[in-house]
Order: structure tokens, then C-alpha cells, then sequence
């Protein structure tokens, strides 16, 4: 199993994804967190915060579609497990979620940008815990 080298690629996405958080964070006060922007809206207490949700939830969603009319073709996507280790994969993330207090994206961009504790202990958690995966599932397990 190889890993793509893609940094301009990259460099490109982490600025996006910077750059909606700061929007998020002036205009409307709330921090960006995949998962809690989703819970939110799957769980919703307050009409008002659904609209900004919903929005950006769709946004997600719509954007292959907008790099297919920007550059012609379509994002690869490979996926190599089952739809089964898909599906178990999104209920122990979901669980490390809810358990972490929020998602990489909560605690990694937001969360240490904000110099919480907190994502000052998640992030290097996550990433240590990712090594060790990837470590597993390459070299002991023969993925």
C-alpha cells in the first residue's frame, strides 16, 4: 500500500479548510468541527443555527461536483476495505468523536489555533494513535 505525496494538493486543502474556519469563527462565532456541524444538525435544538449547518453540510457534499466543472475530471478516490470496515471505521470515529469532546478537524484546526488544552492533549493523541494504526495494519498485519 503506498501513500500519495500530493503537497501543493494538500497545501491548497489546508488553506481552504483554514480559511472556512476563520469565516465560520468572524462571522458567525462558532468553531468548525466536522462532526459537531453534522450532530448539530442531525440534533438540533435551535432553528437558527440550522441554516449555516445545513449549508456548509451541503457544501461538502457539492464540492467533488465543483473540482469536475473547475478541472474536467473528477477527484480519484481509492478505497481499499470493505464497505463493512467503512461502516465500522465511521462508528469508531464517531465514538472517539463524541468521547474526544470533538473530531481531528475540531481540536486540530480550531482547537489549537485557540491554544486549547484540550486539543493541546487530542491532536498528538490522534496523530500518535494513527502512527501506531498505520504501523499495524503495514507491517504486522500485512496491509
Amino acid at each position: 500500500m503506498e501513500t500519495a505525496f500530493t503537497p501543493f494538493a494538500s497545501f491548497g486543502g489546508g488553506l481552504l479548510i483554514g480559511l472556512g474556519a476563520v469565516l465560520l469563527m468572524l462571522g458567525l462565532g462558532r468553531i468548525f468541527g466536522a462532526t459537531g456541524v453534522l450532530s448539530g444538525a442531525v440534533f438540533f435544538e435551535n432553528r437558527d443555527e440550522m441554516t449555516w449547518r445545513l449549508a456548509l453540510i451541503v457544501g461538502m457534499i457539492l464540492a467533488p461536483g465543483l473540482i469536475f466543472v473547475l478541472t474536467g475530471t473528477m477527484p480519484e478516490i481509492t478505497v481499499p476495505v470493505s464497505p463493512a470496515m467503512i461502516v465500522l471505521g465511521g462508528v469508531i470515529v464517531g465514538l472517539g468523536a463524541s468521547l474526544g469532546s470533538g473530531c481531528t478537524s475540531g481540536h486540530g484546526v480550531c482547537g489549537l489555533s485557540r491554544l486549547s488544552i484540550r486539543s493541546l492533549v487530542a491532536v498528538p493523541t490522534f496523530m500518535a494513535t494513527a502512527a501506531i494504526t498505520v504501523f499495524l495494519i503495514r507491517h504486522v498485519f500485512g496491509g
